[in-house]
């Protein structure tokens, strides 16, 4: 049943629909997840807050997002991929929209609600991957994930462009409320995508998953062979994923170097922009477009790379040179060329490497664990990496003294440090796959199920 799939020369149109959920979906968490950045730049000089308020505003959707990462990576790998889907995009959609009602001076308010943001985005992002992936060939499956996660900049972006030319108008409480819009594209997941066949077969459900795939591929479930032998295979205990010590180690590590560098940028550069080059917040918005432009291309490239070179190669290059250029940016963070400020001028360059190199890291975490652990797997490693969401924006602010207000030389003097700080967990990042990392490109999902597997786990479903 599933060589078909893999036989496959072309994607169907319902195949396009469930990529396209997949993107639409990862393009609207991140439209609300980034929100917060670009508020900060606005309220952090009138609400006089100071860089350990700061922080836990920024840090406390991080935290959400490796419980939310943990527990609804693992829910759908017991109770199913499509369930999930739709009930995580509720769970951020309406926690951004409860923002809008946030007081004046009301910091707590926002780290409560940013929680909530954080828990749905990171199980959001856990389960679609895994599910386009258990949808397409595998030959395509490299560039089709990177795919997935191209357009997340996109979403940044427009979070840019609404806080760079909206919020005269609407007011920063006005960004939030649009952030509730994403709750209605649950009807669009309902609509175009069903449950992953590999997630039925694996619940002995072979029928279920012969209608499921296809419906994808657009034939007659009578036109693809039923598979007689399928057994519901047990839930696999947590404790199984230490079955899989190099699966462990390459994700965790690229996880949370990755992580840690690109939201310890991403969520200051607005402020930096305008503490360092003296710009307004609106106008630190506008350069951040840039910046996303940046992470677009980096994706598109090695989304293609991952087929191209593998996905181990293309990890190490995702590593490696996101490691020199964050390096980069901290040392000329005060230098100009012909008016053009090198420090922003790096962080855009950077910006192709780790946020690009996520079009390798996003889908590869879950290529590396077998379909009964996938999307578990893929949540605790994610998960793990979301420490990075608090280790970034924090460290920046402890290395800057997280009781002083913030001022133009407190944040000018830990420029140097902190992205010296950054440039190292990407370090961490390359060196994951270079050390740890195994190649899965052009493989069929049941061909790394067979070689993962142990003698000692459930048999695999042919």
């Amino acid at each position: 049943m599933f060589r078909r799939l893999d036989n496959a020369k072309t994607l169907t149109t319902n195949q396009i629909k469930i990529i396209s959920a997949a993107i639409i979906g990862d393009m609207l968490e991140f439209f609300d997840y980034y929100l917060i950045g670009f508020v900060l730049a606005f309220i952090i000089k009138p609400w006089h807050l100071t860089f350990g308020q700061s922080s836990i505003i920024l840090l406390s959707s991080g935290v959400g997002a490796i419980l939310g990462s943990v527990i609804w990576g693992r829910l759908a790998d017991v109770y199913g991929r499509r369930v999930v889907f739709i009930a995580t995009i509720v769970n951020f959609s309406l926690a951004s929209g409860a923002l809008a009602f946030t007081p004046d001076n009301g910091w707590w308010y926002l780290s409560f609600f940013r929680f909530f943001v954080g828990f749905g985005v990171g199980g959001l992002y856990c389960v679609d991957l895994p599910l386009v992936q258990e949808f397409v060939p595998a030959r395509m499956r490299g560039f089709i994930g990177g795919l997935v996660t191209v357009f997340i900049p996109l979403g940044v972006m427009i979070a840019s462009s609404f806080a760079a030319f909206t919020t005269d108008t609407i007011g920063w409480r006005g960004l939030f409320l649009v952030g509730v819009v994403p709750a209605a594209f649950t009807l669009l997941v309902r609509a175009w995508v069903p449950e992953s066949p590999h997630w039925l077969i694996a619940q002995g459900r072979a029928e279920d998953a012969r209608k499921s795939l296809a419906w994808a591929l657009q034939l007659k479930p009578s036109d693809l062979p039923l598979q007689t032998h399928a057994p519901k295979q047990n839930v696999a205990p947590w404790s199984d994923l230490f079955l899989y010590p190099k699966s462990l180690a390459v994700s965790f590590m690229a996880s949370i170097g990755a992580q840690t560098a690109s939201y310890g940028i991403g969520l200051w550069a607005p402020t930096l922009f305008v503490l360092q080059l003296g710009v307004t917040p609106a106008y630190a918005a506008y350069l951040f477009l840039y910046v996303k432009l940046a992470g677009i291309a980096g994706r598109i490239t090695f989304a293609w790379l991952s087929d191209a070179i593998g996905r181990r190669n293309a990890g190490m290059l995702a590593g490696f040179g996101g490691a020199v250029t964050i390096a980069a940016a901290g040392y000329l963070h005060d230098t100009y060329a012909n008016g053009i400020s090198l420090f922003w001028l790096s962080i855009v360059v950077a910006d192709f490497f780790y946020d690009g190199g996520f079009a390798i890291i996003g889908p590869y975490l879950a290529e590396v664990w077998p379909t009964r652990l996938r999307t578990t797997g893929m949540g605790a490693s994610y998960g793990f990496g979301g420490l990075g969401k608090i280790i970034g924006p924090l460290g920046l602010a402890l290395m800057v003294g997280s009781s002083d207000i913030v001022t133009p030389k407190a944040t000018i003097d830990a420029i140097g440090p902190s992205f010296t700080f950054f440039a190292g967990w990407m370090l961490l990042c390359g060196c994951a796959f270079l050390f740890f990392g195994f190649e899965t490109g052009k493989k069929s999902i049941s061909a790394v199920d067979r070689e993962l597997e142990r003698p000692t786990t459930a048999p695999v479903a042919e």
